[in-house]
């Protein structure tokens, strides 16, 4: 499945805009990961455990939005943005969004 940020995919035309298609998924952080956040947050520096975190979340939202786009027997996905939100004090959302479509 082709997912592009960009409002059309050069060389190809859309033939029909099947609607806009979504995935999401809520992470929540663990203690373990907290309690080594809060000593990093002392020295400064990448909190690697939650860009793992994050990172795993980003791909499973594209995931579940490729599935529905795939159901709607879409070729691609345009205008492909992410989004997150907080659910509640160490709990987050990512959704993945776009428009799928049909090209020839």
């Amino acid at each position: 499945m082709l997912v592009v940020s960009t409002p059309q995919i050069e060389n190809k035309e859309v033939t029909s805009y099947l609607g806009i298609v979504t995935g999401s998924t809520v992470r929540a952080r663990n203690v373990g990961s907290d309690i080594l956040a809060s000593l990093k947050n002392l020295v400064g520096g990448e909190l690697q455990s939650y860009s793992k975190l994050l990172a795993a979340a980003r791909g499973e939202a594209m995931e579940r939005m490729i599935v529905e786009a795939k159901k709607l027997e879409a070729d691609a996905v345009i205008n492909f943005r992410f989004q997150t939100s907080t659910i509640s004090p160490g709990a987050s959302e990512v959704i993945a969004y776009g428009t799928a479509v049909t090209l020839k």
